[in-house]
């Protein structure tokens, strides 16, 4: 492989392992490979890809622009690919999946089962629950996963996408509140609101933004009203209960009615990655494959509303 394909090749695997370290693991390289191998691509760039820090790491808006087209180009690769191989590998056999409860029931789970429709000796079975898995030990072929993962080498993962979220709430509970313009002006004025908040047993979630230069911001705020159901927050926000903060797939149908308004227009939108994970393998079964493929190519309509974000990329084992 040429130095510029190479180069390309672990900028792609470094944005959707998100960190070092996993695409490391998944290239088979040193960590120290693949930073030198990111520092080689951003000096021939002349631009920087990543705000970078010990304990994290964020596309910049140029490396987000590469990332994009690196992406289709890569995809169109494995297009070639995929047409010269087509008809040769029937899927077959068994998989075992597990998803958080909601995104499952709401998204994945549609996919499944459409997969299921086109493939009729292809056997799912999806269990949709909030309560994390070990993949090991219990038997799973796949996990989908909300936020950062853990590095580890036993497990490869890639990119399906973000969970973009906003700031919500009735038209009633505006028309008597003071809309905040942006994030510095509700943190200014949360004294002067309700809050509808994720939490259970006394804790209460802090809302997660990204503030200017791509750093994590932790928003505190007192909650009027608690829940570990995203859906019954959104109920309660659209009774006027106060402010709310949900994944935009999941307001999506609310705004579209009327009964929730995004409250304000985030410069650097935060979201909760989203990704397949399974354990690492010599090789991948053609099943495994075609449904990570699948969950990369179809969830992006049903989660990123009004996001323009990265595509992912082709699973490899």
């Amino acid at each position: 492989m040429s130095e510029r394909l190479q180069g390309l090749d672990i900028f792609v695997a470094a944005v959707e392992s998100g960190s070092f370290a996993r695409a490391a693991t998944r290239l088979h390289l040193t960590r120290s490979a693949v930073g030198k191998g990111v520092a080689r691509l951003e000096s021939r760039l002349g631009a920087r890809l990543f705000h970078r820090t010990t304990r994290s790491q964020a596309l910049t808006d140029e490396g987000q622009r590469y990332y994009e087209r690196c992406r289709r180009a890569l995809d169109e690769l494995d297009a070639a690919e995929a047409a010269v191989q087509a008809g040769r590998e029937e899927v077959v056999g068994r998989l075992r999946l597990t998803c958080p409860e909601l995104i499952g029931r709401r998204c994945v789970g549609p996919v499944l089962l459409a997969l299921a429709c086109e493939h009729p000796h292809l056997v799912v079975e999806a269990h949709f629950s909030d309560r994390p898995s070990h993949l090991i030990d219990e038997g799973l072929d796949l996990a989908i996963r909300s936020g950062p993962l853990p590095d580890s080498t036993q497990f490869a993962a890639r990119l399906l996408g973000h969970q973009w979220m906003g700031v919500y709430a009735s038209a009633g509970y505006l028309a008597t509140h003071l809309r905040p313009a942006g994030l510095a002006e509700l943190a200014d004025t949360r004294d002067q609101h309700t809050f509808v908040v994720y939490g259970s047993d006394g804790w209460a979630k802090p809302w997660l933004f990204t503030w200017a230069g791509g750093r994590t911001f932790e928003l505190e705020v007192t909650p009027r009203f608690t829940a570990n159901s995203l859906e019954v927050l959104a109920q309660a926000a659209t009774e006027g209960m106060g402010l709310v903060r949900l994944p935009t797939w999941l307001a999506a149908p609310a705004v579209a009615s009327g009964t929730l308004e995004q409250v304000f227009e985030e410069a650097m939108p935060f979201g909760y990655p989203l990704h397949a994970l399974w354990p690492q393998l010599r090789s991948m079964p053609t099943r495994q494959r075609m449904v990570i493929d699948t969950l990369a190519q179809r969830l992006p309509e049903l989660i990123n509303v009004g996001q323009g974000i990265p595509r992912a990329g082709k699973a490899t084992a």
